[in-house]
């Protein structure tokens, strides 16, 4: 890039500017990408990638709202999107920047439109289900052969948690995805939004908390695939890696995942722009490098979730497109539900009831 001297006070106003524009700030989910990818936008851009992780929506929240996170690109989760947009906390996408725009998959489009109803301020990433993940032999030695492994009770049931103990329960920490799936094993409409019934969760949660060895959103994925741990309620492309991770070290770790019968939920992680990103124009060329085809293929084929970009499904491999844990068969879609954002009161009750499951007080 070549500029022109004007002077002492504008050469250096321009070299801070260029200092900031060769930087591209991320943040996103622990474990969500394949890292060739940053050196691969690096290369191609002449950009400087500045890749930080997360491993809870409440995290990141926390720092979108303070503003000044620093950040370019973020990735919330659909219901925290919304709420988000509705903050002021993004910035819209200009599609002028963005050339690949046409490669988005119409039916996540669609559906993305409970959180973004106009489909102005971020992209999808990644979807998939929560679901259960149990290392097969332990639960089954555990619970017996007829182990309700497809259902909630699995994990809900203080009689199965109690037998499970032994072998080591992880929960998500994430009240918004767990207390959904409580309602949904109770008969209540997991979208809720009315205070007494979402408090109907409490003594369910209260009964099964004393089992749960770690309510945290990523370890579980090592735990699974190393033997450590033979239930977790996570996410599906983690419980998937995990699988993966124990089939590749051959340590007769059998790893399986399941969308619970009485219904799951679908979630949607997108990538948006914040309102005081310091390099909107760099984080258009993220985007725009993520929605390439084999770009997103390629993230896809590493982390085992399903994208949003349709134009990349020639370019997954079978073990991808192939898994109806990843793509989902229509009877399973029609069984999956979506959320949407508490309110600020709801949301204040929901903290605190979580915090006192968690800690048992």
């Amino acid at each position: 890039m070549k500029y022109r001297i004007l002077g002492t006070a504008v050469v250096a106003a321009l070299t801070a500017g260029a200092s900031v524009a060769e930087e591209v700030r991320v943040y996103n989910w622990s474990d969500y990408i394949d890292e060739s990818l940053l050196e691969k936008f690096e290369t191609e851009t002449g950009i400087d990638l500045i890749y930080d992780v997360f491993d809870s929506n409440e995290v990141l929240e926390t720092k979108l709202l303070a503003g000044g996170s620093g950040y370019d690109v973020v990735v919330p989760s659909g219901t925290f999107l919304q709420r988000q947009i509705t903050a002021g906390a993004f910035q819209k996408l200009d599609a002028a920047k963005l050339s690949n725009m046409g490669n988005m998959w119409d039916t996540i489009n669609d559906r993305l439109k409970k959180y973004d109803p106009e489909g102005a301020y971020a992209i999808n990433y990644m979807w998939g289900t929560t679901g259960i993940g149990v290392n097969i032999n332990k639960v089954k030695e555990a619970l017996g052969d007829d182990a309700p492994v497809d259902s909630l009770s699995l994990v809900l049931d203080p009689a199965n948690m109690e037998k499970l103990a032994d072998c080591g329960v992880h929960f998500l920490d994430a009240p918004a995805e767990i207390i959904p799936a409580t309602l949904a094993y109770i008969g209540e409409d997991p979208d809720s939004q009315d205070p007494d019934v979402i408090a109907k969760t409490e003594p369910v949660l209260t009964a099964i908390a004393p089992f749960v060895q770690k309510f945290h959103s990523s370890e579980y994925i090592n735990a699974l695939a190393n033997g450590d741990i033979c239930v977790a309620i996570g996410w599906s492309g983690d419980i998937l890696q995990a699988r993966d991770r124990a089939a590749e070290a051959d340590n007769g770790v059998e790893i399986e995942y399941y969308a619970p019968k009485e219904g799951a939920l679908m979630w949607f992680d997108n990538m948006a722009i914040p309102v005081d990103a310091p390099n909107p124009d760099g984080a258009h060329k993220f985007l725009n490098f993520i929605m390439d085809a084999q770009n997103m293929a390629a993230a896809s084929n590493y982390v085992y979730y399903a994208n949003g970009n349709k134009a990349s499904q020639e370019f997954l491999v079978e073990d991808v497109i192939g898994d109806v844990a990843i793509y989902p068969d229509a009877a399973t879609l029609e069984n999956l539900y979506t959320t949407s954002p508490y309110g600020p009161k709801v949301q204040r009750a929901v903290t605190r009831m979580w915090t006192k499951i968690k800690s048992g007080t």
